[in-house]
């Protein structure tokens, strides 16, 4: 049985979270799919009653008991440091190695798109940003805070081992779905020493895999590229800074933040699902907040258990409801989160055939 660890966490979390379960206790009647789940009280609640963000032993039980991860946002105001935060999200991406940041950003309906053709050139691409290297490690310095000549430095720091893993793992999903090309970005022109790094082995590594057309891109010219030509592109790797602007930049061209899904993965190892909208807590407790991103990520889920027909069932499910107009107000929507999260529930439910007890469908 694979064990998954649900940790909703602050503000919309728990309510978009509530929502992945839905589609999760319909997933779970397929009889070839052997789940169960546990509900984790991580968070800033926990954090200002008890002091306590995330222990030694539970981060061993997330290790070696469990399959992998669902989060639903973490940050609070009460907190404003954010140190529960840190604790949680940075601990286990680092302490599980979670060099993998996979974003998927495909536009489910034209109506989503900003773009003034975007419905007639569909965005449909994955990025793959280093998750464990990069800027931010927090490396540098500032001398002077706070005079006139204050000094301000960041390190970049880019390993062999960091960049060749994660543009390998590009290549990998580039064979596996005969996608034919592969756009490495970067800022070699600017910053020399990483774009050496990137480019040297990017050429090493494309050499295994003959049947992708691999090339390189700077950042900016990339970020236009997304606008100009938004269906050129469909597998990108680059650094966690570069992939960060990037991703976020893509989530916007296909809907919006709310709609964002996102994988931590160590291939074989652990793996980690959370929307990346945050926990807008200015929203939170409303009904707002809109759980598609976090329903999405119960796609990712069964695609990393090998379930491939569930995750297309989930993603055509949310395909159907938000193109019959069923959404939350930051598409322009009336729905709730919860309308949205029950007819995303029931059009799943009668895709696979299951009972209907299962959920309490509004409609379909």
């Amino acid at each position: 049985m694979a064990r998954i660890a649900i940790i909703p966490g602050d503000g919309v979390g728990t309510e978009v979270m509530a929502e992945a379960q839905r589609v999760l206790r319909v997933l779970e009647t397929d009889p070839a799919l052997a789940l169960g789940w546990d509900v984790l009280p991580l968070g800033a609640e926990r954090y200002l009653e008890e002091g306590t963000s995330l222990t030694d032993e539970e981060f061993r039980s997330l290790e070696e008991d469990y399959d992998a991860i669902l989060l639903g946002a973490l940050g609070d105001p009460r907190v404003p440091g954010n140190e529960h935060a840190r604790d949680i999200l940075l601990g286990l991406r680092f302490r599980l190695d979670l060099y993998i940041n996979y974003r998927p950003c495909r536009l489910l309906h034209p109506s989503l798109s900003p773009l003034v053709d975007g419905g007639d050139r569909p965005m449909d691409v994955h990025i793959f940003r280093e998750n464990t290297e990069g800027h931010y490690l927090g490396g540098g310095s500032v001398a002077r805070e706070g005079t006139p000549h204050e000094v301000a430095v960041a390190q970049d720091l880019n390993t062999r081992r960091g960049v060749e893993r994660i543009i390998r793992a590009a290549f990998e999903f580039a064979r596996a779905r005969d996608l034919a090309a592969l756009t490495m970005v970067d800022k070699a022109n600017a910053i020399p020493g990483p774009g050496r790094l990137w480019r040297r082995t990017l050429r090493d590594v494309a050499e295994e895999f003959p049947e992708i057309q691999a090339k390189a891109m700077y950042v900016d010219a990339m970020a236009m590229d997304l606008i100009r030509n938004p269906d050129l592109h469909r597998v990108i790797v680059t650094s966690n800074l570069f992939g960060d602007i990037l991703s976020d930049e893509a989530a916007a061209l296909t809907g919006g933040m709310g709609l964002a899904p996102s994988a931590n993965l160590n291939p074989g190892r652990h793996a980690l699902f959370e929307p990346v909208h945050g926990s807008a807590p200015d929203i939170a407790g409303q009904g707002w907040a809109n759980p598609v991103a976090a329903i999405r990520c119960v796609a990712l889920l069964m695609e990393n258990l090998g379930r491939e027909d569930l995750a297309q069932a989930v993603e055509d499910a949310v395909a159907h409801v938000t193109a019959r107009g069923i959404k939350t107000p930051d598409l322009g929507g009336e729905a709730t989160t919860s309308e949205v999260g029950d007819r995303v529930a029931a059009r799943l439910a009668r895709a696979l055939d299951t009972s209907g007890d299962v959920i309490q469908p509004r409609g379909a």
